[in-house]
């Protein structure tokens, strides 16, 4: 049952019609066959992850209700498992620690799993992007229905566009986080926005506000003003912003004036390096943030193409910056969702982004929902020769 969500993973174990142990161990199986081409997994923790799937068999039979019972969970690296302790408390069961880029590889782009360097599941010479690349493998293959993630400058968002999956990043500062410069957040990794949704309710512990009426308004912004993206993640980002638009999800609003942000590649870049000055970081953040401010008092969204490129091969991008759509929000904090766009004439998937007000992660995951419920975007299975049997 590999194309289970999470949700209805849980709905059946909760109901009797199906045990967590049999559920983790079908997910183990999948790993075992997947994984030595696909590279997703550092660590596969089998034999833990029966006994806690046994555990939560005895809990539900003794009358407990878990939200997430007996749901396979990957977690990202190996010092993962933190941020996957309200999901584990709630039932879910972790499985093992995704892929995450290794010593001395590029942190943009590459994953680095037990058995090599991990693969993207659309085309084996290319990168499923990173640094949260085994999540996305994982999720996109269906070895597990989600998995965690954390985005520093778009580790969630950019694996999310090139697996052809959902990503979430989180409002920055709304969690504790190891990252010294605040930049980083944590995210997830899924098929549908209604797992999303479910991973941030339990996370954040808020049923969420109600969202706007649809469509909601929403500018469209193919470089937020500074970028080169190429021609084709663009083309493909704008016609799934066009099907939001045709299904009434959403309405697009005139941009102010252009340019519409500051390049925010350098400062974040100067907040990463200790020692730093930081006067040109700090003026280029808050001129971002003051613009930001002003956009989202004319549109609850912000559109743009998650990566600048499509998802390149191992031996790397060359000199372009996949986070150059992506940074901009960790800077500035606010929460950003890629959900998938089609796919390019080499195969493999693009993004489209969404960013919303600061604590808005409910808008974000509710025009998601809508989008997937009116048609306007689809989630599909990579080839079956990286599909689990």
């Amino acid at each position: 049952m590999s194309g289970d969500g999470a949700l209805e993973i849980a709905a059946a174990v909760r109901a009797g019609a199906r045990r967590a142990v049999d559920v983790v161990a079908e997910a183990l199986a999948r790993i075992a066959r997947a994984d030595p081409e696909l590279c997703a997994f550092l660590d596969v923790w089998g034999e833990e992850a029966l006994r806690r799937a046994a555990e939560v068999d005895a809990r539900i039979a003794a009358g407990e209700r878990l939200p997430l019972a007996g749901v396979p969970v990957a977690v990202k690296g190996r010092h993962g498992r933190r941020a996957a302790e309200p999901l584990l408390a709630a039932g879910a069961v972790a499985v093992g620690a995704t892929s995450v880029p290794g010593p001395g590889t590029p942190w943009q782009t590459w994953g680095l799993g037990a058995g090599g360097r991990t693969v993207n599941p659309w085309r084996a010479d290319r990168t499923p992007g990173g640094s949260s690349a085994g999540a996305a493998v994982a999720v996109a293959a269906g070895l597990v229905p989600w998995a965690t993630g954390s985005d520093g400058a778009g580790s969630v968002r950019i694996p999310a566009a090139w697996c052809g999956v959902l990503g979430l990043k989180v409002t920055g500062g709304r969690f504790p986080s190891p990252d010294r410069t605040g930049l980083a957040a944590p995210g997830v990794l899924t098929r549908t926005a209604g797992d999303a949704e479910a991973w941030w309710r339990l996370v954040s512990g808020r049923a969420g506000q109600p969202a706007a009426p649809f469509p909601v308004t929403a500018v469209w912004s193919p470089d937020l003003g500074f970028a080169s993206p190429d021609a084709e993640p663009v083309a493909l980002a704008r016609q799934t912003v066009g099907r939001l638009v045709d299904a009434g999800v959403v309405r697009l609003v005139r941009p102010p004036a252009a340019p519409l942000l500051l390049d925010p590649g350098p400062a974040w870049l100067a907040l990463r390096t200790p020692g730093a000055d930081l006067t040109d970081a700090h003026r280029v953040r808050a001129a971002d943030d003051e613009r930001l401010r002003a956009l989202f008092t004319r549109a609850d969204l912000l559109l743009t193409p998650t990566a600048p490129t499509r998802p390149h091969g191992h031996d790397g991008p060359g000199d372009t910056y996949s986070t150059a759509l992506t940074w901009a929000f960790n800077l500035s904090g606010h929460p950003a969702l890629s959900i998938p766009a089609g796919f390019g004439a080499d195969g493999c998937p693009a993004g489209l982004q969404l960013v919303a007000p600061h604590d808005r992660e409910d808008l974000l995951l509710a025009v998601a929902g809508e989008a997937e419920r009116r048609g306007a975007t689809t989630t599909r299975r990579p080839p079956a020769s990286h599909q689990p049997s």
